[in-house]
């Protein structure tokens, strides 16, 4: 990749940090009062949320554009504010964070099992699954404090999405064509295993948030198609919109 091509991800990313630097954080003092089950499944996103996401760095550098590893080291700080955002959710609730999760730490192996490509496919598939974990938590509590919450989330996961497609369709560029289609049916599977999965450890919160287990994989994979396309066939200008079906418009 040429340095102009992720040159631009770097100033978007920039310019959210001073937008949310001038817009300040929630209301923490208003607390938070949700379902048990609810409280469960955040406290099990924000585990996933948190990490220096130093392995991801050092593929990125290693990948030869400064600009895309700028841009990654802008990226994980927004992962990182997701992680202080939900552990302040938390507290807010009087909720304690988790040490760790098992969902979490197999995520984490299989990313750093090979290279860039493998890392961003599987770091993907938790970004799917996220879009339509933080839609539910926004529009399914009712609570004030965890819509603004996970309304805040959800609209950075919607940049960071087409962020990812972009760099993995320069990644799949670098196969035989007959290879690359494949790549994405095998990542499909996978993220149906996943999303299965979380479907499963979340399925009371879930029920809470009023979308059941069925239809969070149903959203989940549909949503996938469109991550399909923009990968293997780069459109610059097909994410300059929200897109509803992948996670809804942020409200904000």
């Amino acid at each position: 990749m040429g340095t102009s091509g992720f040159a631009k991800w770097t100033r978007h990313f920039e310019d959210e940090r001073e937008r949310r630097h001038a817009d300040g954080d929630p209301a923490w003092e208003q607390g938070a009062t949700l379902h048990p089950a609810v409280w469960a499944g955040i406290q099990r996103f924000q585990v996933g949320e948190d990490g220096d996401g130093a392995n991801l760095v050092a593929k990125a550098d290693e990948a030869g554009d400064p600009d895309y590893g700028q841009a990654v080291r802008l990226f994980v700080r927004e992962e990182q504010n997701h992680a202080r955002l939900l552990a302040r959710l938390l507290a807010a609730g009087g909720m304690p964070t988790l040490n760790g999760h098992w969902s979490d730490a197999v995520f984490v192996r299989l990313r750093r099992l090979m290279g860039l490509r493998m890392e961003l496919l599987v770091l993907m598939i938790a970004e799917v699954v996220a879009l339509r974990y933080y839609r539910a938590l926004r529009d399914g509590t009712g609570d004030a404090l965890t819509t603004d919450v996970a309304g805040r989330i959800l609209a950075d996961e919607q940049r960071h999405v087409p962020f990812h497609c972009e760099r993995l369709h320069a990644s799949l560029a670098e196969l035989p064509r007959a290879m690359r289609r494949p790549v994405m049916t095998a990542w499909r599977l996978l993220l149906l295993a996943a999303s299965l999965v979380v479907a499963a450890d979340h399925g009371a919160a879930l029920h809470r948030l009023d979308i059941g287990r069925l239809r969070f994989v149903r959203d989940v994979m549909a949503s996938s198609h469109e991550v399909v396309s923009a990968v293997l066939v780069h459109r610059p200008d097909a994410w300059t919109s929200e897109r509803t079906d992948m996670g809804g418009s942020s409200d904000r």
